[in-house]
């Protein structure tokens, strides 16, 4: 349980557990009370936990790649490059960048001018939609929150592509199909949550839906559905 793969599962355990934490309890309020409304600290925490969980597990699912490519291409020096210190400090690094974008996305978007309008057609605080509450101009603000996706929505990814375009190159190189089976069941798992997170995240992020309706189901889906798929993605594997 102490190799590195467990130790970022541990991590990636927990950001899912402060996602549902931060957004499924206001939720089912909603849904199941005829109060729907938040306190505006309530509202203020959600932007920053969220934005600072989300951004993290974008940046720990390309440390997740980058282990399994080490692990696969690089097996003779995996101990080696993945000792415990490399991988907290990797763990850290996720943490404290996912946190200084949050404090300043959410900041910048809670310092916008709200001229009386206070209904959020959303089930949760998510930075985007705050910005929409603004009455001024918002462009520098949507500006900012596209430059400040490109770390976790694009390089990112970006990682993890690269990392498994090097797994598939060595995978083709093994003679035995029981080796290419094994180095693909490895993998799958972890594939599998970057395809869930990720589509709908740089979707909502890079490119916001007029669609309110369409906005809800991204954001629910990442926000409600990969976490509660997750543990039984790594269960099953």
């Amino acid at each position: 349980l102490h190799s590195p793969m467990y130790f970022l599962l541990d991590n990636l355990s927990m950001l899912d557990l402060c996602v549902t934490c931060t957004i499924v309890p206001q939720l089912l309020a909603n849904l199941w009370g005829p109060d729907k409304t938040i306190a505006s600290w309530g509202c203020f925490t959600q932007a920053y936990l969220f934005h600072w969980t989300g951004c993290t597990e974008c940046a720990l699912l390309a440390v997740m790649a980058f282990d399994r490519y080490v692990a696969i291409c690089r097996p003779l020096q995996y101990t080696l490059i993945m000792r415990p210190q490399v991988c907290v400090q990797l763990a850290a690094a996720t943490w404290s960048s996912g946190l200084a974008n949050s404090v300043l996305q959410a900041t910048l978007t809670l310092q916008l001018r709200r001229c009386g309008h206070h209904t959020l057609d959303h089930f949760f605080c998510e930075v985007p939609v705050l910005i929409k509450l603004a009455c001024g101009d918002t462009a520098a603000n949507d500006l900012g929150l596209a430059l400040g996706a490109i770390p976790f929505a694009l390089v990112a990814p970006l990682l993890v592509l690269l990392s498994y375009m090097f797994i598939a190159r060595a995978v083709l190189r093994l003679p035995s199909a029981q080796g290419r089976y094994k180095v693909l069941s490895t993998c799958s798992s972890h594939l599998m949550v970057v395809l869930m997170y990720f589509g709908p995240a740089i979707y909502m992020y890079l490119q916001p839906p007029a669609n309110s309706t369409q906005a809800k189901f991204m954001s629910f889906f990442y926000c409600v559905i990969t976490p509660l798929l997750n543990p039984l993605i790594y269960t099953l594997r």
